[in-house]
């Protein structure tokens, strides 16, 4: 695909060669735009975190493959908004704990699949980065199970490997009693060499500072944050410092800015900010989209819902992001990070035995 900032050199202009050639045209918002659909058709959105089935819940009827106007996201507006692959939040409605909390997520989880099975023509739920490929060619959103609550676990590492024998792709470690101020416990440590021997993603989005690095430097995978933006450009607790996007950027983790006015600000320009500074700060293989939809978050102007995200790519496109920028933002750094969870998985298992599902402290 060529590079969609490319402009002629020279210009026939008749016999009169004396009018000035501008190398530089001007261009209109209505040509950025139709740039954006077309550099999305090739490569999608992978949206980082959606509230969907939360959403859903409460919903006597509905119709995605149709429209549904109660929620931010539907498949019309899905296909609209060049989305292509969607993680799905487990989050329960209600903060839950201990076993409750690990029977809401499976509740959640059976929501998830109960709404792809009966959006066939829409939607795919896929575990690894390949399905996700494959439902692209078959016209399908591709459906990515996670972030899960770390309180789903329920401090036992044997229902983190049910869990993701059901399909868990994202475990979320904010609020977890192992992962906390002072940074990860024994058992916290052990979390994370088993997400990465299993391939599930760790989450530090919401998390403590102590526990982002520390899981930066223990991590054999890429780590997500899936919602969260620049602190430099608005402060706000899950937004990440300089030097914390720095770490991710030398991990090769993503920070996936959230699409929400509190996080980001009011604006499209201002989510385009953040995505400015990330790409700068942590570099352009560092950076993607959470377009937290259906989350009951205000959403910046011009991004109402899920079909809005050519005005984003627009104007990055106004900002001269490249094209191989923009596809890496929206597609090939989460494809990335997902083939490398995978790769690292399969390499583990040869090497390294299940370790015992619960221990005795937790919390030591």
């Amino acid at each position: 695909m060529a590079d969609l900032h490319d402009v002629p050199t020279t210009t026939e202009v008749g016999e009169d060669d004396s009018l000035p050639y501008d190398p530089f045209p001007v261009v209109s918002d209505t040509e950025f735009l139709a740039q954006a659909h077309v550099l999305l058709a090739a490569y999608p959105v992978a949206d980082g975190y959606s509230g969907l089935p939360r959403a859903l819940g409460p919903l006597p009827w509905y119709d995605l493959e149709l429209g549904e106007a109660a929620v931010d996201t539907d498949v019309p507006r899905l296909r609209e908004g060049h989305v292509g692959a969607l993680f799905w939040s487990l989050d329960p409605p209600d903060p839950e704990h201990g076993d409750r909390a690990v029977g809401a997520t499976l509740e959640q989880l059976d929501l998830v699949r109960r709404v792809v099975e009966t959006h066939p023509e829409g939607l795919r739920l896929v575990r690894t980065a390949g399905q996700i490929i494959d439902a692209r060619h078959c016209g399908r959103v591709a459906v990515v199970l996670g972030p899960a609550p770390a309180a789903a676990i329920h401090d036992s590492l044997g229902i983190l490997r049910v869990l993701n024998s059901l399909g868990l792709r994202v475990l979320s470690l904010a609020g977890a009693g192992w992962a906390d101020r002072e940074g990860l416990t024994r058992f916290g440590e052990e979390v994370v060499r088993e997400l990465n021997r299993l391939g599930v993603l760790a989450d530090l989005s919401g998390a403590p500072e102590a526990v982002l690095s520390r899981v930066l430097a223990l991590s054999k995978t890429p780590v997500l944050c899936t919602r969260s933006a620049a602190a430099a450009v608005r402060p706000h607790p899950a937004n990440l410092s300089d030097a914390l996007l720095g770490q991710l950027g030398e991990q090769r983790g993503l920070c996936m800015v959230p699409l929400t006015a509190e996080q980001s600000g009011p604006g499209v320009q201002d989510v385009a900010d953040h995505l400015d500074h990330v790409r700068i700060v942590a570099g352009p293989e560092c950076v993607a989209l959470s377009g937290s939809y259906d989350t009951g978050a205000a959403h910046p102007r011009d991004l109402a819902d899920v079909s809005r995200y050519p005005h984003l790519i627009a104007e990055l496109l106004r900002r001269s992001w490249s094209e191989t920028e923009l596809s890496l933002l929206t597609w090939g750094n989460v494809q990335r990070v997902l083939r490398s969870a995978d790769f690292t998985a399969r390499a583990a298992q040869r090497r390294r035995e299940p370790i015992p599902g619960r221990p005795a402290d937790p919390e030591a």
